[in-house]
């Protein structure tokens, strides 16, 4: 089979080993990045497109109907039409839990930057206040410990359960929330009960209709005053502008967050303004190296799997 990466920079930064990605293939090119006007022409000729973001829509299909399979460098698929994929019998793959180990680890990285004041603290040396100090020590920004403290969770799939084995191991007892229009169950929590309860707030589940701005200005406000909140799921499971309000009231103890709703965001996002206690990554939690060679590796099993008859997370 002959194969197009279009957009193999996204995961290599030429520290991968793409030897197993290869040999799935007869043929592969690769390319660092694709522009939406020329990923038609890219895939002529080829019957397997690779896209980490790369939008494979039905006008890009019409014009390679020799296309047969689709991989995806990520769990999301929305930058695939699914349902012109299916139509057209274009089976589309996705990778699943590379990423579980790093973005559990950057979840807890954020929630103690947030719990020790961390940025502040950096600044603060950088600024030569430390240099300055009376004393031994400086102790200008609250500090708190995680142990004793309350986790919710909503999200408790792979990811989820990485990071309360995490949380537990800080000594934090850890409470799951009730996902809108799924099953009830004995040991989730509605998210009116669970939020009040709460000393922080991490964010684990897909963004769909059912979740979209689940942590709104209401959910906030039924937080704990001084509790945080953490998103490492998708931009826009948290209402941003309500979440930029309720910092700068000084309601939360501070908020982080490595995913927006518009990735890159414009310089107008309403979480780049001057906003108190806030922490923004560039939806880099996922990117270890370790996770992503799991890519490149789970990307030739399913070319493998596939070249088999054989169905290996298959999504469509």
């Amino acid at each position: 089979m002959r194969a197009v990466f279009l957009d193999y920079s996204s995961v290599d930064l030429g520290d991968l080993d793409a030897t197993s990605l290869r040999a799935a293939f007869t043929e592969l090119q690769l390319y660092e990045f694709t522009e939406p006007t020329t990923t038609a022409e890219r895939l002529e000729g080829s019957e397997v497109a690779i896209s980490v973001k790369v939008v494979i829509d039905e006008t890009v299909m019409n014009a390679n109907p020799q296309l047969k399979l689709i991989l995806a460098g990520s769990t999301g698929t929305n930058h695939i039409d699914l349902y012109a994929a299916r139509a057209r019998g274009i089976t589309v793959c996705n990778c699943q839990g590379y990423g579980t180990p790093s973005v559990a680890q950057h979840t807890m990285m954020l929630l103690l930057a947030l719990a020790t004041n961390l940025p502040r603290y950096h600044s603060a040396v950088n600024a030569g206040k430390w240099q300055e100090a009376r004393q031994f020590c400086m102790l200008d920004f609250p500090i708190i410990e995680l142990e004793g403290k309350t986790l919710g969770l909503i999200g408790y799939g792979e990811l989820g359960k990485a990071v309360a084995r995490l949380a537990e191991a800080f000594g934090m007892t850890v409470l799951i929330g009730q996902l809108p229009n799924r099953p009830e169950q004995s040991d989730r929590h509605p998210l009116a009960e669970l939020l009040p309860r709460i000393d922080a707030l991490t964010l684990h589940c897909p963004l769909n209709e059912q979740t979209r701005n689940l942590i709104g200005a209401t959910e906030l406000a039924l937080m704990k005053p001084g509790a945080f909140v953490v998103n490492t799921g998708r931009g826009g499971l948290i209402d941003e502008q309500a979440l930029a309000d309720a910092l700068r009231r000084g309601h939360l103890g501070g908020a982080a967050t490595d995913v927006l709703t518009v990735e890159p965001p414009s310089a107008e996002h309403p979480l780049l303004a001057d906003i108190p206690r806030l922490i923004l990554t560039p939806h880099c939690a996922w990117g270890s190296k370790e996770a992503r060679q799991r890519i490149l590796s789970q990307l030739g099993e399913s070319a493998r799997s596939f070249s088999k008859g054989e169905s290996l997370r298959v999504v469509n």
